[in-house]
């Protein structure tokens, strides 16, 4: 519009200077240069937006990829835009100190998510809670434990109970009530969580982002690969650490902050888009055969059930586990039912004498509703 209007005054400039005869060659010259000063113009006012929101960045991977990308993770350019920088100006100085504070020696911070549901008193937080108390050397880690809050009520709980807490709430979405699998707005939470992973990493923090449907019973760390960049647990194993065929679960995983990582998350949470309608994992079990993964270098692997159990594939003796996840179980009260009856089944594992637990293979009693 405002190109058509120069050239209308253009139109009427030339027509004072050609009076009683044509002159082609001034009238061509002048519109020449009307052109030339809207691109200008509108060149500079193009890199003054960009400046305005990336001021002092040096991190170029944030800067050349994270405006773009996030305008058009959900296919609105405008709308995501907007809610992502407000986001990162608003809250990356609060999302920066907290994940300090929480971090451990090597910058690696154990995460959570939770909504109001799942904070209520005696639901699934105070029983994920409960099982790094009476876990076998886990209690020390809740000091490296990060809740975040999908909304305001499960981040005020939070607070009342735990020490590291951040809320990531989202405008004009309600994430505070149960949300059923695969519901429209449990997609929208679970990519959410995994669009706000990709921020953790690109802020240079290793995470192990574990469900809160997920009981500790004893320390991860000696079962993890050490030189890998993406580890994830599964609902069944094959028993082949590097076979894609096994099923991973997004509920459990270990990930190191590289370019690798942080180019698999942009990737991960882009294929959205050509997968509609698929939560994060379902898309996971597309993408991990993509030679993407190759391409940048991404070492992933496949976590044990034997240490890393679940209501699926639950592992075999407790003598072994570190961690059981409520999956293969769908509803709020089937989790906390079976939940409950897995923390009875290690109390009374606890409660045998040292001796007796070494040489006793005792099984676990579940899943009963579940699995």
């Amino acid at each position: 519009m405002a190109l058509g209007m120069l050239k209308n005054e253009s139109d009427k400039m030339v027509d004072k200077i050609e009076g009683g005869s044509t002159n082609k060659i001034v009238k061509i010259f002048i519109l020449f240069f009307i052109v030339a000063i809207c691109c200008l113009v509108l060149n500079y006012h193009s890199n003054t937006y960009i400046l305005e929101f990336f001021p002092n960045s040096n991190n170029s991977i944030l800067s050349k990829n994270l405006s773009t990308y996030d305008s058009y993770i959900n296919g609105k350019k405008s709308s995501r835009q907007e809610n992502y920088l407000t986001y990162s100006k608003k809250q990356k100085i609060k999302l920066r100190k907290v994940l300090k504070e929480a971090a451990m020696g090597d910058k690696t911070v154990i995460i959570t998510t939770l909504n109001a549901a799942w904070t209520a008193p005696n639901s699934i937080f105070d029983i994920f809670l409960e099982s790094f108390r009476i876990g076998n050397n886990t209690e020390s880690l809740l000091k490296n434990l990060l809740v975040v809050a999908f909304d305001q009520i499960a981040y005020l709980r939070c607070l009342e109970i735990h020490t590291h807490c951040y809320a990531l709430i989202t405008k004009n979405v309600d994430f505070s009530g149960e949300k059923r699998y695969m519901s429209g707005d449990y997609l929208k939470m679970m990519w959410r969580r995994t669009d706000f992973l990709r921020i953790v990493l690109q802020m240079g923090y290793n995470f192990i982002f574990t469900d809160a449907d997920i009981l500790w019973f004893r320390q991860p760390f000696a079962h993890f690969y050490s030189h890998v960049d993406f580890q994830i647990a599964c609902d069944y194993y094959l028993h082949n650490s590097s076979d894609p065929n096994n099923s991973p679960n997004g509920g459990f995983k270990f990930v190191k902050s590289n370019n690798q990582t942080i180019q698999f998350y942009k990737f991960w949470n882009k294929s959205r888009r050509t997968y509609p309608g698929k939560n994060e994992q379902d898309v996971l079990n597309i993408i991990k055969y993509s030679p993407f993964i190759k391409k940048i270098g991404l070492k992933m692997r496949f976590l044990d059930t034997s240490y890393f159990g679940g209501f699926c594939e639950p592992s075999k003796y407790i003598n072994y586990v570190c961690t059981m996840h409520a999956n293969c179980c769908i509803g709020l009260d089937n989790k906390i039912h079976d939940l409950r009856m897995a923390i009875n089944d290690w109390k009374n594992y606890m409660a045998l004498p040292n001796d007796e637990r070494k040489s006793y293979k005792y099984t676990w009693t579940l899943p009963r509703i579940c699995g």
